[in-house]
C-alpha cells in the first residue's frame, strides 16, 4: 500500500531532519489515510482561492462518488517514482512535484465537470493553473499512470483525450488549429511520449508508444511506434523497444 510506504518514508525523513516535524506532522502524520492526505495536500495548495474547510469538504464529497480517483494518484505516484530518477520516493513526489499534485487537482475539477456544474469546474481549472502552472481543461479526458514532468507550462485543451502510461515534459501544447468546431483536440494513445516543448494541434491521433520530440509541431496524425520531430513534424525513426518496455507496469 503506498500509504504504509508513504508513513515509512516520512519517519524516516523525520528522524533525518528534526526541522521539518512540524511540516510532516501537517502534511503527513495528521492523516489515517492516502486520500484523507491528499485532499488534505491539494486544499493546503489551493486555500487562498477558497477556505481550507470548505475545499476539505467540497472533495471528500466528490472522492466518495469518485473513489477511482484516489486509485489514479497512487498509480501516477508510483510511476513517477519508477520513471524519474529525480524523485527518490513516493513521499518526495507526494510532497515535492507539481506535475502529480495538479494531475490530481485536475481529477476533481474533471469529476466537477463530469456532475454538470461547468462554472464551477471551470473555476477549478482556473485555481489550479494558478496553483501549479498547469492548464488543463476539466472536460479532457486524461488516464492514469501518467508522468507529468516538470509540468510547467502544459496546456490540454478541451476535447484532448490522454491514455495511460503516457508521458509528457514542460511545455506542451494539446490544442486545437482554430479551424475546427465541436472534438478540435489531440488524442495521445497509450504509452506515448510527447517531449519538452512539443506543440500538438487539432484532432489527431499520436499513436501506442509514439515519440514527439522536443520543440516538434505536429500537425498530421503519428503512427504508433514512429518518432517524429521538427516543424512540422516529420517522421525520422522508429521508437525503442526499451521505451515501450519502460511505459509498460510490471
Amino acid at each position: 500500500m503506498i500509504w504504509s510506504d508513504i508513513i515509512n518514508q516520512a519517519n524516516y525523513l523525520s528522524q533525518k531532519n528534526h526541522r521539518l516535524n512540524i511540516y510532516l506532522n501537517q502534511k503527513i502524520f495528521a492523516y489515517d489515510s492516502f486520500s484523507d492526505a491528499l485532499i488534505g495536500r491539494l486544499a493546503d495548495e489551493l486555500k487562498d482561492n477558497l477556505s481550507r474547510e470548505i475545499l476539505v469538504t467540497w472533495f471528500s464529497d466528490l472522492l466518495l462518488q469518485n473513489p477511482k480517483i484516489t486509485q489514479a494518484a497512487e498509480i501516477d505516484i508510483n510511476r513517477l517514482v519508477k520513471t524519474n530518477p529525480a524523485c527518490p520516493d513516493q513521499l518526495t513526489a507526494f510532497l515535492s512535484f507539481r506535475g502529480i499534485l495538479a494531475l490530481q487537482a485536475y481529477r476533481f475539477a474533471h469529476a466537477i465537470w463530469c456532475e454538470g456544474d461547468i462554472q464551477s469546474a471551470v473555476l477549478m481549472q482556473n485555481w489550479i493553473s494558478k496553483a501549479w502552472d498547469i492548464d488543463i481543461h476539466p472536460a479532457a479526458k486524461l488516464g492514469k499512470d501518467l508522468f507529468i514532468d516538470h509540468g510547467i507550462n502544459i496546456v490540454i485543451g478541451e476535447t484532448a483525450i490522454v491514455e495511460d502510461n503516457v508521458s509528457i515534459w514542460h511545455g506542451v501544447t494539446l490544442g486545437s488549429t482554430f479551424r475546427e468546431e465541436g472534438d478540435r483536440h489531440p488524442k495521445i494513445r497509450k504509452g506515448a511520449l510527447i517531449c519538452a516543448g512539443a506543440t500538438v494541434l487539432g484532432n489527431i491521433e499520436v499513436g501506442e508508444n509514439a515519440i514527439v520530440a522536443a520543440n516538434s509541431v505536429v500537425l498530421k496524425p503519428v503512427p504508433e511506434n514512429i518518432i517524429v520531430a521538427g516543424s512540422p513534424a516529420k517522421e525520422i525513426g522508429i521508437a525503442p523497444a526499451s521505451f515501450a518496455a519502460l511505459n509498460t507496469q510490471s
